[in-house]
């Protein structure tokens, strides 16, 4: 019986290496997580090369806008003459815009209506007034009346007293007698018809050269 005691502390030594269980390497996953970026060298070549495709596309799309800016010159000098064509030709005089055709007025009714726009003219210190035979050359008027106001003020300014006027002189104008814009005003009183210009449009008109002494088939102008 008492040598049957020391075999326990043996039994004690044996059952000591039990703690020996270590923790599971859990972290040792972590680096074949890590291991995931290898596909972004794939990504990188990717990415590489669409550059390169879209380089090698560019040349495609080049040559269409170098066609295109290499038809731009032709149609430039094709419209090119229509253009100085339409630039060298003068624009057409203004005329009366009528419904119905003009009743011819007496000659010596005609003559006063003229004096009186010609004074009316000289009280508003028109300048370059010039009164034009068209007798049998036009078919809107026999006289005409071309004088030139400096601003549109003065324009709208002496077509009030012509109105006036040629009212005092037995022909009130009708309402659509007067044809305005800034640089141009037309009065159509029948045979009469008056013109009021700005400095620059009367010379874009050039009125005295269509219908003056020097124009084809003159035959009498009278300047103010």
């Amino acid at each position: 019986m008492e040598e049957a005691a020391p075999a326990r502390p043996a039994a004690r030594a044996k059952a000591a290496p039990k703690p020996k269980p270590a923790p599971k390497p859990k972290a040792a996953a972590r680096p074949k997580a890590a291991t995931k970026p290898k596909a972004a060298p794939a990504a990188k070549a990717k990415a590489a090369a669409r550059p390169a495709a879209r380089a090698k596309a560019a040349p495609k799309a080049a040559p269409r806008e170098g066609a295109r800016a290499a038809a731009a010159p032709k149609r430039a000098t094709a419209t090119a003459p229509v253009a100085r064509a339409r630039a060298a030709k003068p624009p057409a005089a203004p005329r009366p815009a009528r419904s119905r055709k003009r009743e011819k007025l007496a000659p010596d009714r005609l003559e006063l209506l003229v004096a009186a726009a010609m004074k009316s003219l000289e009280d508003d210190k028109a300048e370059d007034i010039v009164l034009l035979d068209v007798t049998g050359r036009a078919d809107y008027a026999d006289r005409l009346i071309v004088a030139t106001g400096k601003v549109e003020r003065q324009l709208q300014a002496m077509a009030q007293h012509l109105d006036e006027a040629l009212g005092k002189a037995g022909l009130p104008l009708r309402r659509d007698a007067i044809q305005a814009s800034p640089d141009w005003v037309l009065i159509d009183a029948g045979d009469l018809v008056i013109h009021l210009f700005r400095p620059e449009a009367r010379e874009l008109y050039r009125i005295e050269r269509m219908w003056g002494p020097e124009s084809p088939g003159a035959s009498n102008a009278t300047p103010g």
